[in-house]
């Protein structure tokens, strides 16, 4: 059989691949501990299930997600101007589609969700990844971007809270990437998806809310599924100017259509209706962040950054690069996370998933004892290499 060039210009899901097998060794009997999954370990909330319950013909979704820009961002958009699709992943996917092709280039920052340059290469771009750094909190500064540009590049990708490293940008940060993007006509496509799930009091802003001409060129993507424990009700959406969101539509319109009414109803009750859910969720998150980090701190030679939003850590243990355990040498985060899960039974994704082959991607939406067992998991395997 014969398949299409464009399907082999990506790569399987690495944390999904990591998660079929931790699910595939815990069927077979095995005692595994996964820091792997990138969904929250919360139940959704029972009134959020009861609003799905009762879904009916006609909702307004659009109206929830309008009155959450102006409530918690700041932002004024109108319908037209409002995409629902089956979560974030599919808006993202929707606006590669209809915006990029052969011979654009786009800005990725590194570390990078997994999904951003598959998506962007099949869409015919390239992704061009930029390296950020740990010691400047994993983030870029405008002359990066400005070193990147060529002729071709057509937009930036800003994850803020970011998956995997947890760093997220002040708003003065982000007035700097705006007005950068904006003098070199770049699109700014914002992936806020962790934008609720943030600590120590940090002061979440959208790029959007920086000022109108910044919204006009920019597209907001957000969704239920981290904030509200809703990773399998399938509800993303993307705000923009009406004459992307009337393309996007054309194309969603030949594929799925529309997202199931019943998770449409359960959404318009997390939007207006859950932020004492949320707040208590991560509260919890908070706690379990200061207890794995410093656990992660104490292990020798391991460095980690301290996360300000999401559910990840994204610590380097490059340093057990090149030691062995019974013949076999770890030399990359692909071995070393098989090592971890051969011998420690505890399950880690490789940073080269992220575009960072020193570091591996801890979720700590796990509850605290699972992260305490699989700490001591963690410590104990690594003092087997020498």
């Amino acid at each position: 059989m014969k398949f299409s060039k464009k399907i082999h210009r990506i790569q399987t899901s690495m944390t999904l691949a990591v998660d079929a097998k931790a699910k595939k060794l815990i069927s077979n009997g095995e005692d595994i501990i996964s820091f792997g999954a990138g969904e929250p370990d919360f139940d959704t909330p029972d009134k959020i299930k009861q609003a799905g319950i009762a879904a009916i013909e006609k909702n307004s979704l659009k109206q929830a997600i309008l009155n959450k820009f102006e409530r918690d961002n700041n932002l004024i958009y109108e319908k037209n101007q409002i995409m629902v699709s089956c979560g974030a992943k599919h808006s993202l996917f929707n606006i590669a589609q209809v915006l990029w092709e052969e011979g654009d280039e786009i800005i990725v920052l590194a570390p990078y969700w997994v999904s951003y340059p598959d998506i962007i290469r099949y869409a015919g771009a390239k992704p061009v990844i930029i390296d950020t750094l740990s010691s400047n909190g994993f983030k870029i500064t405008p002359s990066q971007i400005n070193s990147a540009i060529t002729p071709n590049t057509r937009a930036i990708i800003i994850n803020s809270p970011s998956n995997p490293t947890g760093s997220a940008y002040s708003k003065k940060e982000l007035e700097g990437i705006a007005e950068c993007a904006l003098s070199n006509k770049l699109l700014i496509v914002a992936d806020e998806i962790y934008e609720k799930i943030v600590f120590d009091g940090f002061e979440q802003h959208s790029i959007c809310s920086i000022g109108k001409e910044v919204q006009n060129n920019s597209i907001l993507v957000n969704g239920v599924s981290k904030s509200y424990a809703m990773t399998g009700w399938r509800i993303g959406y993307l705000a923009a100017n009406e004459k992307i969101v009337k393309q996007i539509e054309k194309l969603q319109g030949q594929s799925t259509s529309n997202p199931t009414s019943i998770s449409q109803m359960a959404s318009i009750t997390a939007l207006n209706d859950s932020e004492a859910d949320v707040r208590q969720m991560v509260d919890e998150f908070q706690k379990r962040r200061d207890f794995l980090f410093n656990c992660l701190i104490k292990i020798p030679f391991v460095k980690c950054y301290k996360p300000v939003g999401s559910f990840y850590m994204f610590p380097d243990f490059s340093a057990f690069y090149g030691k062995s355990f019974k013949g076999i040498t770890v030399n990359n985060s692909t071995q070393l996370a098989s090592f971890l899960l051969e011998e420690g039974k505890v399950v880690l994704v490789p940073g080269i998933a992220f575009g960072a082959d020193r570091n591996l991607r801890i979720s700590f939406a796990a509850s605290m004892d699972t992260i305490k067992n699989g700490v001591d998991r963690i410590i104990k395997t690594l003092e087997l290499l020498k």
